[in-house]
């Protein structure tokens, strides 16, 4: 539950500050601007809220490694991913991008405080602990921080807790642990395929056997 409050209180405060011209450079996600991924992060909190307050009553269907869907390499080419570059667009001044993820951003970092991390809830036709579903969250913000400073040298990088705990749930995920020598945050890039390895790393990663890349979607 900590981590998701700071992740998420990183994220939003390195969209907080950055300029207006930083809006229309690339992400890290394929396709996407830098207003197309702060958008991306406003249906994020909006989806956070929802399941917050949509409780279930049956048995947990995932939890926070298996509600981790691997997917093929993104092309930008996705319908809702269409859709969010225009719903950016729509938005004009980047300003308005910032209140809006201020806005339903902060109510949803104050949801997940306030939540019993052992009250289920329903999101996607699935059925997770509150815990298991903000510990997935700790990965999506984590990846997407990276994504917002991608072509944005100055920014503040991810809490370093953060870049932990997501190393280990994409190993998790893996089935399988990433070199030693790998930086959480190498580990990160390469491993989701955000960053080609070098021929020393991909000689490292031949030895450990882990199978690359892992586009993710949630859910």
């Amino acid at each position: 539950m900590d981590l998701f409050s700071s992740s998420w209180a990183a994220l939003r405060t390195a969209v907080a500050e950055l300029r207006d011209e930083d809006f229309a450079r690339p992400s890290g996600c394929t396709g996407w601007l830098v207003r197309d991924l702060v958008c991306h992060l406003v249906i994020d909190a909006q989806d956070v809220l929802i399941t917050l307050a949509t409780p279930a009553d049956t048995e947990p269907t995932r939890d926070a490694v298996t509600y981790w869907n691997l997917v093929e390499a993104p092309a930008g080419e996705d319908p809702l991913d269409a859709l969010t570059v225009r719903l950016a667009a729509a938005y004009e001044e980047p300003w308005l991008l910032k209140f809006h993820l201020d806005d339903v951003g902060s109510a949803a970092g104050r949801a997940a405080a306030l939540a019993d991390p052992a009250v289920r809830v329903g999101t996607r036709d699935e059925v997770l602990t509150t815990g298991e579903y903000l510990a997935a969250y700790v990965l999506e913000w984590t990846l997407h921080h990276l994504d917002l400073i991608a072509h944005l040298p100055d920014a503040a990088d991810p809490p370093a807790e953060g870049l932990a705990r997501s190393r280990e749930l994409l190993e998790r995920i893996a089935g399988a642990a990433f070199p030693p020598s790998f930086s959480d945050e190498d580990a990160l890039l390469i491993g989701t395929g955000r960053r080609a390895p070098t021929e020393a790393e991909k000689a490292e990663l031949g030895r450990s056997a882990t199978p690359l890349p892992l586009p993710l979607v949630l859910g």
